[in-house]
């Protein structure tokens, strides 16, 4: 499509001359605009990818990709339940649990919090927390008195190993003076970090029959907690599950219980990708500038290359060429400078902390520990065809104007 005489000219034009410095520093803020645009666009979507890809991970890998309940508040049968759930195609694992909001009580501290009672075999399949206990040991993790905890709440309340935690119950039992909550102390021994602040903060794992004992639900649990293979498609996991219980069971899956809440972060996304193609459709404007002021700048040489023969196609070309090597340069740099910074995005956040003395990413309101990124190359490939029609159409119109030019009119004027 490009012939050497083009090709020619067109670098002669991109490489300016004494006097002629000003185009030239216009297309370098173009080239620069377009790269920090592409780059911009693809450190925010790979963030926003790892933001969402951890998230859910963690969550499901606490919460299960789906829970079974009872008709009623609770399961009797359910290790019948399990079994069953077990058998489904596509389920990995079936753990009954029992599950309840109590108070939790140590010293000063008070918060309210989440208790979950598994049996030893099942919490170590949970890996979110068995791969990550920071102290003690889930061998200990037996009888009626023994608890796990949180990082955050270890902290906040002051807890190690051998540590007493206290959970008050509101579901008592009713005396004459009206309910009494129930109240235990529970020794602990081990304390895990789960990666979501929340989780750490808020909640405590018991021994399956010390829960049992303790909010007084003898052989019964709340939910049984299904893991699955692929959790992106628990969809027809769910429906098998349905249909293999003959309806007398209730299954919610993660796209149930967390739909307003991971659909709020897809709708976040969508939004920065648009707001921030703003940023390149802005550089290609540059470029448009930087090329009509060419053109005008070069009006008496497109005179003289039209006398000598150059067509009109030929000048279009020149200065396509001229407008599409900015374009390209800048988002293949764009392109590169966005892979390295999201490849080691951990570091750079770390560097500029120590450097500023500030937390640039707060547990506490982003719910993960760390900066998460993930790339996803076809998200890549498309901000770079996005990129490269953006600043191929913005080449259109001055090249059609470079073409128009009249060489007798502008050679009048010289």
């Amino acid at each position: 499509m490009f012939g050497p005489f083009e090709r020619m000219v067109a670098g002669r034009y991109l490489h300016a001359r004494r006097g002629e410095r000003f185009v030239s520093v216009i297309a370098i803020f173009s080239l620069v605009g377009i790269a920090l645009g592409v780059a911009t666009l693809i450190i925010v979507m790979s963030v926003m990818n790892g933001f969402k890809a951890d998230l859910l991970g963690r969550i499901l890998g606490l919460n299960g990709d789906l829970s079974v309940f009872g008709v009623t508040r609770t399961i009797s049968d359910y290790d019948d339940v399990a079994a069953r759930v077990r058998r489904v195609p596509g389920v990995v694992s079936a753990a009954p649990l029992v599950e309840s909001q109590v108070l939790l009580n140590s010293g000063s501290y008070n918060a309210g919090g989440l208790v979950r009672g598994m049996t030893q075999a099942d919490l170590l399949g949970l890996h979110e927390i068995s791969d990550n206990l920071v102290a003690g040991s889930l061998d200990d993790f037996g009888g009626d008195d023994t608890i796990i905890v949180g990082t955050t709440l270890a902290e906040r309340a002051g807890l190690t190993v051998g540590g007493r935690l206290t959970l008050v119950s509101p579901q008592g039992a009713a005396t004459a003076f009206g309910t009494m909550p129930r109240v235990r102390a529970y020794r602990v021994v081990a304390i895990f970090d789960a990666g979501v602040n929340d989780y750490n903060a808020s909640y405590v794992f018991l021994p399956l029959h010390a829960a049992q004992v303790y909010f007084q639900m003898p052989g019964q649990v709340t939910q049984v907690q299904v893991m699955t293979r692929d959790a992106e498609n628990v969809i027809p996991v769910r429906q098998a599950i349905e249909k293999a219980m003959d309806g007398n069971v209730r299954v919610m899956d993660w796209t149930q219980t967390n739909n307003a809440f991971f659909g709020a972060v897809q709708v976040e996304q969508n939004v920065m990708f648009l707001i921030l193609t703003l940023i390149i459709l802005v550089a290609a404007f540059n470029v448009i500038s930087s090329l009509i002021m060419m053109v005008k700048d070069k009006s008496a040489d497109i005179a003289v290359l039209r006398t000598l023969g150059a067509t009109r196609g030929a000048i279009m070309r020149i200065f396509l060429m001229c407008g599409a090597s900015v374009g390209v340069t800048g988002t293949f740099a764009g392109t590169g400078l966005g892979i390295v910074f999201c490849m080691n995005i951990e570091h750079i956040r770390q560097l500029l902390q120590r450097i500023t003395g500030t937390n640039l990413f707060n547990p506490e309101v982003y719910y993960l520990e760390h900066l998460p990124s993930r790339l996803i190359w076809s998200q890549v490939i498309e901000v770079i065809a996005m990129a490269l029609v953006l600043s191929l159409l913005a080449t259109l119109y001055p090249s059609w104007r470079a073409a128009k030019t009249d060489p007798v009119e502008a050679l009048r004027h010289e």
